[in-house]
């Protein structure tokens, strides 16, 4: 068996790879508005006619006027540029109108993604849900999609602004006189270019940024939500050693944000303040060469008053705006991505001999004709695009009738390996099969004919006790639910509730009556195999060690095994491996597979969990 965690094969830098992924819908969204944009762009072409005018007014009113001794024909072309700007309203008014056409269609399409993710994860990974919100559901349903609906306006606004402003101005120094851009436009151009040159640079270390940030705050919560299973393990060295790698990284990227920030700096003094400068001192040449006083004016009016504030609104927003919409936006991609649509299964590579191990087969030997209860194969399952795979070409045996427990750090992907195995999580690469038969393709019926998976959190609703407890299995005599409800020590809990008729109400239970209640339901499934994810650790050891025991017996009974019965336990305590046939230990490097003391002797993190649980006392409550 081969597990997990290679590092990722490099690819391209996050800001290239978001600005592809998002660049697609982008065009879809925009193409679906075509009459907003232009009805944007002739409100805007309004502003460049005022942009115009205001330079252009100005050098008439001085050379035509003021310096020719004309007052009244200065005043009147004052006259023209003051009417320009009080007539600026209008078009204004209808910018704004247009730009709500454009960002609110965007927030609301958002919040959709949001929610059908946040659905999406609570149906696919339940466990990992348990009593708490899905806090980055929840960020991205009100603040992220706050972030983005005022990015996106700032920057079409800015962006606009510049493009407008930039025409008017440029069509003015023109009509002026030509040479006056040889002189503004080459410092133009070459800030501009710098600056475009940082966006991608700057993107990839704003994404760096936040995922260490974010990284720091999931390390701190799950320390903190840990902290009994920590200190039981003696785990606490290791935890903070973790922590204090995420917060160097986060260190690490604030560093090359902010080197990427100054050299945003850089472009914008040579964009902004170069043309003004070169301007000045080029003068006298200008009027060498036939520049009148009046075109000198409009062109510092044109870089002063429009040209230049506009360029450095559009730089900041591009550079602080620009890149965290990019952001963010990719963050919807990354957590929205379509479900992955069951797979043809991969053809099965021949697996490495050094890394494989059988359950109850020695190594080298082939297994028998029989098929397996489970068997994995080459299977690689990872989060998202660029996050790093969970499980990695993965290979793994359980044979019929057996007790199979799986341990390993919070995070390693146990429940994971759970999902795969029950067919709720679809793997990126490789073949799982239950008793022989593919899990791809398989109806949910025929899942649930071979299957049971309990989440740690289990799922009771209001109801009798007996139709809770025959959810899975209407058909099941009242024999088999008496004995269910014995062998898994139920009967003080039904017996309090008022036997299996009466009424439940979920809130009067407790997490560990909710889970006696589930265990009850899964045992008398017509499932072969089950798998516990957690699902007793709401329960004290002994009704933990009473329940893994009904369930190992199940599994070894003749019609579970003939049908393909095992029983898999993702373990809360390190004493369900003790109880278990086999144990996996999932360790992010190389997983091992063996007997518990074959464990003891090749697998150092096991070898360390069970040392520090077996001498550590349990915490007070547990």
């Amino acid at each position: 068996m081969s597990a997990a965690a290679k590092a990722p094969a490099p690819g391209a830098p996050p800001g290239r790879g978001a600005l592809r992924r998002n660049l697609p819908p982008a065009r879809r969204f925009l193409a679906g508005r075509k009459r907003v944009l232009v009805r944007l762009g002739g409100w805007s072409l309004l502003e460049s006619a005022q942009t115009f005018l205001g330079g252009y007014c100005l050098a008439q009113a001085l050379d035509r006027g003021f310096l020719a001794g004309q007052t009244g024909t200065g005043l009147l072309w004052l006259a023209v540029a003051a009417a320009s700007i009080l007539g600026a309203g209008p078009p204004m008014r209808g910018v704004f109108t247009q730009l709500a056409e454009l960002t609110e269609p965007l927030r609301d399409a958002l919040v959709r993604r949001a929610v059908r993710q946040a659905l999406r994860r609570a149906v696919t990974d339940p466990a990992r849900t348990d009593d708490r919100a899905d806090t980055g559901a929840v960020s991205r349903l009100t603040h992220q999609t706050e972030i983005v609906r005022d990015s996106f306006a700032g920057l079409v606004l800015t962006v606009r602004a510049f493009v407008f402003n930039a025409v008017g101005a440029l069509i003015g120094l023109l009509a002026l006189a030509p040479e006056l851009l040889l002189v503004v436009l080459p410092p133009l151009v070459l800030g501009i270019g710098l600056f475009l040159a940082t966006l991608l640079p700057m993107a990839s270390a704003q994404r760096a940024f936040l995922d260490a940030d974010e990284a720091v705050a999931e390390g701190v919560g799950a320390v903190s939500a840990g902290h009994r299973d920590l200190v039981a393990c003696g785990a606490q060295a290791d935890a903070a050693e973790r922590t204090g790698r995420l917060i160097d990284t986060a260190e690490r990227t604030s560093r090359v944000l902010a080197r990427w920030a100054a050299l945003r700096t850089v472009a914008l003094g040579v964009a902004g303040q170069l043309p003004v400068l070169l301007l000045l001192v080029t003068t006298p040449w200008l009027l060498r060469q036939g520049v009148t006083t009046g075109a000198l004016a409009g062109a510092l009016t044109y870089l002063l008053q429009a040209l230049l504030p506009a360029l450095h609104s559009m730089m900041t927003a591009l550079g602080a705006a620009g890149t965290r919409l990019l952001v963010v936006v990719d963050r919807f991609q990354d957590a929205t991505a379509a479900p992955v649509p069951p797979k043809a299964p991969d053809p099965d590579p021949d697996p490495d001999p050094d890394m494989v191990v059988e359950a109850g087969t020695p190594r080298g030997r082939r297994p028998s004709r029989t098929a397996p209860a489970v068997e994995i194969r080459a299977v690689t399952h990872a989060y998202g695009p660029d996050s790093p795979p969970v499980l990695d070409h993965l290979h793994l045996t359980v044979r019929r009738g057996e007790h199979i427990a799986v341990v390993g750090p919070s995070g390693i992907g146990k429940s994971t390996l759970a999902g795969v195995v029950s067919g709720l999580v679809a793997p990126d690469h490789g073949t799982v099969l239950l008793g022989g038969e593919p899990v791809t393709g398989a109806t949910a019926q025929d899942l649930a004919d071979r299957r049971v998976l309990i989440p740690q959190q289990a799922y009771v609703f209001t109801g009798s006790v007996r139709d809770n407890l025959l959810h899975l299995r209407p058909d099941a005599t009242s024999g088999e639910l008496t004995y269910a409800i014995r062998v898994l020590g139920a009967e003080p809990l039904v017996d309090r509730l008022g036997g299996t008729d009466a009424v439940l109400d979920p809130r009067g239970l407790s997490h560990g009556e909710r889970q006696l209640l589930a265990l009850c339901r899964a045992y008398l499934s017509s499932a072969p195999l089950v798998l516990l994810d957690e699902a007793t650790c709401h329960l004290d050891p002994a009704a933990e060690a009473r329940a893994e025991r009904a369930f190992a017996e199940r599994a070894f009974t003749d019609g579970a095994r003939a049908r393909g019965g095992a029983l898999i336990v993702v373990a809360h305590r390190l004493s369900s491996a003790r109880r278990a046939d086999r144990v996996l230990v999932l360790d992010g490097t190389t997983p091992r597979f063996g007997t518990h003391e074959e464990l003891l002797t090749s697998s150092a993190l096991y070898r360390d969990l069970f040392g520090h649980w077996q001498h550590t006392p349990p915490p007070a409550g547990s």
